[in-house]
């Protein structure tokens, strides 16, 4: 009872804080996507909001620079306490990169904001190391699951993203506490959550099992190619460019040349409608080419944000558009998608799974799974966290890699 206790209330007051900070950047993004969209003109201003962001960075946070990599960091290593100007660092990097037409999510935003301040927390608590873990864990989950108004998955993101191959069960009990709280309280805000459904779902049979694993190995396959190339890209403006706060001016210029010269925004900002659409008619064989082209651009050369609605996009669209060759229902194709892409590229098969049935029902719960375990072993070792932690390889063959990190490879 005294760690129950003690945890509820340590839950509650994530919840409150990290729900109430989710609310207001759920619905600031809301209203910077619409200026933009009846603003269009300001999209050529991208190079100046990137330039503002970097020189930001540069002069005032280089010590929260490595965002959601640093969260990462603190859990397996607890040192200083997360500086909590990576809250409002990173809300304001990521708006600007909304208002002005960088491709990018709101995952990592949420949770950065969420690690920075829960963190303030483990002095007045007097949290010793091991409990500092679990806090930070349950901050995650909390930022995670009230950004996207799925609780249980976030909840087993905090415990399952930063340690592949295995979940920190220690940690359970906060993390869903948080996790439900900080949605509630993000509801209470009236904060918009999108809502998605998939029609048809077909009955479970051998040959619908064999397409759904062939689908999952090609959304795996699409995840590690996002992921090697956003690091390669990023290595590519490092080496060119030595000044940090050019970089996303220089990438401004070619987002937003790039805009121009295609005439759509359908590939910037979080790129929902065309997730949307994605479950009603088949999307185009290029949209998700393009939009990970938008979002490697964007993220490589410093621009804020998350990673994970992008990935939704690609996900949904691939998905969509393989609908052309597989004989699998459009909106289940799509949902697949949505939630393996996302799975491989981030290694966490489980909060993926239980995501997509928070968002599509389980009906589809057999078929979600298939596509995010697959699409999980197919990534390789890969990830869009470079400080992800390999606790048990995906094969027994590659034992010795145990203990390393993505980034050390």
């Amino acid at each position: 009872m005294p760690y129950i206790l003690k945890w509820v209330f340590i839950s509650l007051i994530l919840g409150i804080c990290i729900g109430s900070a989710s609310a207001g950047f759920l619905i600031s993004l809301e209203w910077v996507t619409n200026y933009r969209e009846e603003h269009k003109w300001i999209i050529a201003l991208l190079p100046v909001g990137g330039l503002s962001v970097g020189l930001l960075y540069y002069y005032w946070g280089k010590d929260v620079e490595a965002g959601n990599n640093l969260l990462i960091d603190t859990i397996h290593k607890p040192e200083q306490t997360i500086p909590f100007k990576m809250a409002p660092f990173v809300y304001l990097g990521t708006i600007i990169t909304h208002l002005f037409g960088g491709s990018a999510g709101r995952e990592g935003t949420a949770l950065q904001m969420a690690g920075a301040i829960a963190d303030q927390f483990s002095k007045r608590f007097r949290l010793n190391a091991e409990e500092r873990k679990i806090l930070i864990i349950a901050a995650v989950a909390a930022g995670f699951g009230s950004v996207f108004g799925t609780p249980l998955a976030g909840a087993i993101f905090g415990m399952e993203f930063f340690l592949i191959g295995r979940l920190r069960y220690n940690a359970i009990f906060p993390a869903f506490a948080s996790a439900i709280c900080a949605d509630l309280i993000t509801k209470l805000w009236n904060a918009h959550h999108t809502h998605y459904h998939i029609d048809i779902v077909p009955e479970l049979t051998f040959w619908h099992i064999t397409l759904a694993v062939f689908a999952g190995i090609l959304f795996g396959l699409c995840a590690t190619v996002f992921s090697r190339t956003l690091k390669r890209t990023a290595q590519l403006f490092k080496s060119y460019i030595s000044y940090p706060p050019l970089r996303p001016f220089i990438g401004g210029i070619i987002v937003a040349a790039a805009v121009w010269c295609i005439g759509t925004t359908a590939y910037i900002g979080l790129g929902i409608p065309g997730i949307e659409a994605s479950f009603q008619q088949t999307a185009q064989p290029y949209d998700f080419a393009l939009k990970m082209v938008f979002t490697i651009l964007t993220l490589a050369a410093g621009f804020k944000g998350g990673e994970v609605t992008p990935l939704f996009f690609i996900g949904a669209t691939l998905g969509s558009a393989l609908s052309l060759f597989i004989p699998l229902p459009l909106g289940l194709l799509a949902g697949m998608g949505f939630v393996a892409v996302f799975s491989g590229a981030t290694n966490t098969p489980l909060a993926c799974s239980i995501m997509g049935i928070e968002l599509f029902g389980a009906q589809a719960a057999v078929y979600i799974a298939i596509a995010c375990i697959l699409a999980y072993l197919f990534s390789g070792n890969t990830s869009i966290y470079g400080k992800q932690m390999i606790g048990e390889p995906k094969n027994k063959r590659f034992s010795a890699l145990t203990g390393r990190r993505i980034n050390d490879l």
